[in-house]
């Protein structure tokens, strides 16, 4: 026992220790500091170090080229618009936005804080001021959230505000929400997760009298909670969901984010007859397969013309033989709230993740990779396949 040994050895030994303890708190304090440093970038007016790990000089640099690179992406967008199998314009800039916001503290940027910001209040514009004739247009707003709009109902699913990002200057502000629930007659959320289930976006909906729904883990303590519309969830168990003015046909698969969640698949068929397919989180992988019983006959029972998978998910290819769409419309790309490692870049990186997202966009299928922002109207009959 140490205690035992000479008190020139006990003394080396408490001294050694000493420094230990200091060199430990040393670590706790600067860790602290960084992660107090971005939040108090996100609360200052006027800005702050985005990256606290480095110099006024060094963060103005990447401030800059955050504007450079983002103005070209909105210059390139105003001028191509959304289409099967991109043109070299628009994925050029859509590398530009993988190189932006794959830096750790990018949404602690003013560029990006506005870029994201412009992007919403143009799908807020549109919303206020397009009418649908024919088909179904689809816009694209952030993570999973799509809003679709045809002659008679529009429709949102996973509609979040962007706060999972942990910047209150990046997220939605409630001017913004407010406009753009009010265009809209309903809200379906796939699970519980946050950036998918925002909690100020679903009451907003509810204060307007909007019908929600939602998996029955989403809120369960919350007194919105009661307020919220359960569906069952069993395959080909045809369903009605009930707005102001129509009712429309309604199936929720059972499905799951592998262990971590119930996540509600909707397919749902418009007054128009056209069909809509969201999946949330839908992922199947190592000895969690169960949902391919029902995802591998969807098909075989439905005629579904727009379908929006996350283009994360594991095998989305067999997923989307089993919906078999008209039109595949990707989201989920460059999600802020998750590591800088996980946020899905518009190139794919099927081999970091180990998927087969190129594999698909090659395929049969005409995908459109929207940015956020912007929609793609699909018009029935359009495709051959």
């Amino acid at each position: 026992m140490w205690f035992n040994e000479s008190p020139f050895t006990n003394m080396l030994r408490m001294r050694k220790l000493k420094l230990h303890l200091i060199f430990l708190l040393i670590l706790f304090v600067l860790s602290g500091f960084q992660e107090l440093s971005a939040q108090m970038y996100d609360k200052k007016e006027g800005g702050g170090l985005p990256d606290p790990q480095l110099s006024q000089k060094d963060n103005d640099y990447l401030d800059r080229q955050a504007k450079v690179f983002l103005d070209t992406v909105q210059s390139v967008l105003s001028k191509y618009s959304p289409v099967v199998h991109d043109n070299f314009e628009r994925t050029t800039a859509k590398l530009l936005m993988d190189a932006v916001f794959h830096e750790h503290f990018a949404v602690y940027r003013r560029p990006v804080q506005e870029f994201f910001h412009a992007r919403v209040n143009q799908v807020i514009r549109e919303l206020e001021t397009t009418k649908v004739e024919k088909g179904v247009r689809i816009w694209k707003v952030y993570d999973m959230g799509f809003i679709a709009r045809t002659k008679t109902v529009t429709l949102a699913f996973d509609l979040v505000s962007g706060i999972t990002s942990q910047s209150e200057d990046f997220a939605m502000n409630q001017d913004e929400i407010q406009r753009i629930v009010r265009q809209c007659d309903a809200l379906l959320i796939t699970h519980r997760h946050e950036d998918h289930a925002d909690l100020k976006m679903a009451q907003q909906f509810i204060a307007l009298g909007l019908p929600v729904l939602a998996t029955e883990e989403t809120w369960p303590n919350d007194p919105v909670y009661s307020k919220i519309i359960h569906p069952e969830r069993v395959a080909e168990k045809l369903q009605q969901l009930k707005l102001k003015k129509y009712i429309l046909g309604l199936y929720v698969y059972p499905g799951h984010q592998l262990h971590s969640a119930i996540n509600n698949v909707y397919l749902v068929k418009t007054p128009e007859g056209i069909t809509l397919a969201h999946i949330g989180d839908q992922i199947n992988e190592g000895d969690f397969m169960i949902d391919y019983d029902w995802i591998d006959q969807v098909a075989k029972k439905h005629h579904v013309d727009v379908f929006m998978p996350n283009a994360w998910t594991m095998d989305i290819f067999r997923i989307a033989r089993g919906f078999n769409p008209e039109l595949i419309l990707p989201g989920h790309e460059l999600e802020l709230g998750h590591t800088v490692w996980d946020r899905l870049p518009f190139w794919g990186d099927d081999k970091y993740l180990e998927l087969n997202y190129a594999e698909l966009k090659a395929s049969k299928y005409p995908v459109v990779v929207l940015i956020w922002g912007e929609s793609y109207l699909y018009i029935p009959n359009k495709f051959i396949k």
